[in-house]
């Protein structure tokens, strides 16, 4: 996928704009004296700004759009001062010569904007109202995109016009208008041909399939298919880790599971999975569901548009949030909206009792938290120094720090207040590996967060450049593993690629493909971290690693009060969290009891050598029976396993959703006061009673 551009400063773009302005100045002068050498140098200067424009800045691109100067008008500005030129250059008598060039150029900006009306319908015939991945949909006539170039005016201008403005430069420099004649003829002729094969994907046969003939394809895979279980989910790009971490979970459950998503770009967000991938953009098709056998909606997140499938009353619907801590966001009002509410643990039960916010207890189910079968427990440690590269065990420290969250609490995140102090104060052990593993999200809200995130980086950097450690001399092993694994779950497209020619490229997987992206998954992770050089820190910003392959190669974490600390202690390894809330101990450890297990770290990071003290002597641990405490509290028991106990409430839920529909058939045929009138559609309020909704009702 297209990486985004990033911004370009103010002074860039005040550049850029008078770089720009200065050359059509002098284009013009150049046509009104008339200088042929300055005008061709002017025009020069003005194309080679557009194509760094185009490839470089976009972002400025737009400013001048807002302003009224987009790509046309400033072609059609930059032709039209050519044209001064060769009058001015030429005898009164001749002007009639160039009338022709002058109509063949209306001409040529003519068929640019019918390339762009037809471009427009062409994209309106490929927008379907599903979007699909996992499923074969080839029953839809998908086809490859058309071109970038015809897809976006400005490029395409700024290419099919170049033969004329290089034809008028040309007759400018030789006073010849043949070559003018021949520049724009050819950019007409592109013109043509372009417009010639839009024109072409419009025919019946070489369009996709219309909105209707899809819902109704959709309908019958639904039926085919007749999923039990789905994953919903909605929100923006950088929150699709929050989905991500229950594709595991959802694949083992024992049932036909799909994943129900409502932002066509979220589709391509999706980690490698086997199980169906439904977008359904618009809000009536979403309702399509309701007369599906899908029983059960899990969601791993709250949105504005949860809302809307909320309102479908043939499933039922459960909250199981993205991570569970201390925070406020882990007991949102919210919560209340969902048949049941899924934690890991009663830690999780007692928060939402405390917290009063609607969520009833017997609403509350313990099912642990799946994913962490990936995070292997504590293997026994080797008492004595650490020395690193010069003898020893290293120790490998993860520091894995939150975002700073919207509400502006100084305690949301540790990176702004003691990230350099802790990061330093263990760049200071010869011994100790770091790990560096910052939320994705870290910077979006406050600038200090995203400028002390850099300047650790840095720090990180720096010491790296004065540790010597042995490398490995051939990572070939690794590079094997990620080329096996990037082809099982990496989707190669076509440049220009857009939803349509996904959903063909990505059509039903190859049988076996998850166990093999497991197996794949597993031996990256064994080659990547036996490939790092010894003791040598690392900033880990890929998803790969993922953060539970970090847990199992660290033996120490550091992080702020989040789901990081309640999803690390299924290892039992030390822990410690940063108080940056400027709370007494004891009161940050009441506060959040997700510390209880934990030491607690100051601002200036003068625990960190007695911390890792503990780490490397186990006899000196204290921690480590409240850690096993803490662990079942807030994760439950180990028997029966996570997977086992998720998979059970998937399916106590599913019956009761078929219950709920027999009780609401049952009703309907009882209560039916006539065979004349026509059936009424019927929802449940919150004690179970069945209340007729009229079609148009609202709801």
């Amino acid at each position: 996928m297209p990486v985004p551009l990033p911004r370009p400063p103010a002074l860039l773009k005040g550049l850029v704009t008078v770089v720009l302005a200065a050359a059509f100045a002098a284009q013009a002068v150049a046509a009104l004296l008339p200088h042929v050498p300055l005008l061709l140098a002017a025009t020069a200067v003005s194309l080679a700004t557009e194509g760094a424009l185009h490839r470089w800045q976009r972002g400025v691109l737009s400013l001048f759009a807002k302003s009224h100067a987009d790509i046309t008008v400033r072609h059609v500005l930059r032709d039209l001062l050519l044209v001064v030129g060769l009058l001015r250059l030429g005898e009164q008598e001749r002007e009639t010569v160039y009338v022709p060039l002058v109509a063949g150029l209306l001409a040529f900006y003519a068929l640019h904007c019918a390339i762009q009306a037809v471009s427009v319908l062409v994209r309106r015939t490929r927008t379907l109202p599903v979007v699909t991945r996992n499923i074969d949909a080839s029953a839809l006539r998908l086809s490859p995109a058309p071109s970038v170039l015809l897809r976006r005016p400005g490029q395409r201008l700024l290419v099919f016009g170049l033969p004329a403005t290089s034809g008028l430069l040309a007759a400018a420099a030789a006073d010849e208008p043949r070559y003018a004649a021949a520049g724009i003829a050819l950019s007409v002729a592109l013109s043509l041909a372009g417009l010639g094969a839009l024109l072409f994907r419009l025919l019946p046969s070489r369009r996709p399939a219309g909105e209707q003939e899809v819902l109704d394809w959709f309908d019958a895979w639904l039926a085919s298919y007749r999923p039990t279980v789905g994953l919903y989910f909605s929100g923006g790009a950088s929150s699709a880790y929050q989905v991500n971490m229950w594709l595991e979970p959802l694949a083992r459950t024992d049932g036909r599971p799909v994943i129900v998503l409502r932002e066509r770009f979220m589709v391509q967000k999706i980690a490698a999975t086997d199980i169906p991938v439904v977008c359904l953009p618009k809000v009536s098709t979403l309702m399509r569901l309701e007369h599906s056998t899908l029983q059960v909606l899990i969601h791993p997140s709250n949105s504005g548009k949860t809302s809307q499938v909320l309102r479908i009353p043939t499933i039922k619907h459960t909250f199981v949030n993205h991570g569970e801590s201390d925070k406020l966001s882990s007991c949102n009002p919210y919560a209340k909206a969902y048949d049941q509410v899924w934690v890991a643990g009663s830690a999780a039960r007692e928060r939402y009792a405390l917290a009063e916010v609607g969520v009833e207890d017997k609403d509350v189910v313990e099912t642990g938290r799946p994913q962490l079968d990936a995070v292997r427990p504590a293997a026994a440690r080797p008492s004595g120094p650490a020395g690193g590269a010069a003898g020893g065990r290293v120790t490998t420290v993860l520091y894995a720090p939150t975002w700073e969250g919207w509400d502006g609490n100084p305690g949301n995140t540790s990176v702004i207040a003691a990230g350099e102090n802790l990061v330093r104060a263990l760049l200071a052990d010869p011994g100790v590996r770091l790990l560096y593993k910052p939320h994705p999200l870290t910077g979006s809200v406050d600038p200090r967060a995203g400028a002390a995130d850099l300047r650790i980086r840095e720090l990180i950097r720096a010491a790296n450049r004065e540790r010597t450690g042995a490398r490995v001399p051939d990572d070939a092993e690794l590079a094997r593993c990620t080329r096996e694994l990037d082809r099982l779950t990496t989707a190669v497209f076509r440049a220009g690629a857009d939803t349509v020619e996904r959903m063909l490229v990505q059509s039903a997987p190859e049988p076996g493909r998850a166990e093999a992206v497991r197996r794949a998954t597993a031996a990256w992770e064994e080659a990547y971290w036996a490939s790092l050089p010894e003791g040598e820190h690392q900033v880990v910003t890929d998803a790969r690693p993922a953060l539970y392959s970090c847990f199992n190669a660290a033996d120490l974490l550091i992080s702020d009060v989040s789901s990081v600390i309640s999803e690390f202690l299924a290892s039992e390894k030390p822990y410690a969290v940063a108080n940056t809330s400027g709370l007494p101990e004891e009161v940050f450890r009441t506060a959040f009891p997700t510390v209880a297990a934990a030491t607690v770290l100051t601002p200036d990071a003068a625990g960190v050598p007695a911390l890792l003290e503990t780490v490397r002597h186990p006899e000196k641990d204290v921690l480590a029976e409240a850690r096993a405490e803490l662990k079942l509290r807030l994760l439950g028991p180990a028997d029966p396993p996570s997977q086992q106990r998720f998979d059970a409430a998937v399916q106590a839920l599913c019956a009761a959703a078929l219950e709920h529909r027999a009780r609401i058939a049952a009703r309907l045929t009882a209560e039916q006061p006539t065979a004349d009138l026509p059936g009424q559609r019927t929802e449940t309020t919150g004690d179970g009673a069945g209340l007729p909704v009229t079609p148009n009702a609202p709801r």
